[in-house]
């Protein structure tokens, strides 16, 4: 992987716009992958407008068409995330009726901006995934990456607390923290970004993670680095 987390996986897609990977007139089952979350998902700060969201679609082999729709609104935090995302991934997965829908929950730092309790946190987390099993939508979640400093206390320990939820209803869950907490590049990036936000090679580490974290066997793709 380079700085900006390049593999040797093929581009196969752009964020929020179909990708077809198999053969014209392919009638596999279509994909689709809605992605909530704060103004991480949308690539603030990013000057290729990809942010890990599109690097990580780009990255994938996909199996037939499939789209990959990220849904953000910058400055929410878990709570405003578990009261908007059903009703907005349903919009998006009504209009294809046997499609194959499931969800990415990309968690930020604003619980820890709000001063947001720990339990009110894991709640806000296990109330989005107890609705998805309850919907049957397979679910995966990207954990918050570091950000100043003063805040890292914290974002660990929600990190951690996040990954408990997760791992206790059987989830994928992906830890950014830990892995970028005292990474050179992330830290370079979050020194001259705009407040705080990562860059290329930030979202290109973020993305890396996602997809060495149980991406692949979570899409029922095979791994392309076996």
């Amino acid at each position: 992987m380079d700085a900006d987390g390049r593999s040797t996986v093929k581009q196969t897609s752009q964020a929020g716009a179909p990708a077809q990977a198999g053969a014209a007139g392919d009638d596999r089952t279509e994909l689709r992958v809605c992605v909530v979350g704060d103004e991480l998902v949308a690539g603030a700060g990013d000057a290729r407008g990809l942010g890990w969201t599109g690097r990580v679609a780009a990255r994938t082999r996909f199996d037939g068409v499939t789209v990959v729709m990220p849904l953000a609104i910058p400055g929410e935090g878990s709570s405003a995330l578990s009261q908007r995302w059903d009703a907005e991934t349903s919009r998006r997965f009504s209009g294809a009726p046997g499609a194959d829908n499931r969800l990415v929950v990309a968690l930020g730092r604003h619980d820890v901006d709000t001063d947001l309790s720990l339990a009110r946190s894991r709640l806000n987390l296990a109330n989005v995934l107890d609705v998805a099993e309850q919907r049957r939508l397979p679910t995966f979640v990207v954990g918050p990456p570091p950000g100043a400093p003063e805040q890292n206390g914290r974002l660990q320990e929600l990190s951690d607390a996040y990954a408990d939820v997760a791992s206790r209803r059987r989830v994928p869950y992906v830890d950014t923290f830990a892995p970028l907490v005292g990474h050179e590049q992330w830290l370079g990036d979050l020194a001259t970004g705009p407040t705080g936000m990562p860059g290329q090679a930030g979202y290109g580490l973020m993305a890396w993670l996602v997809l060495h974290t149980g991406w692949h066997a979570w899409l029922g793709l095979p791994d392309p680095a076996l």
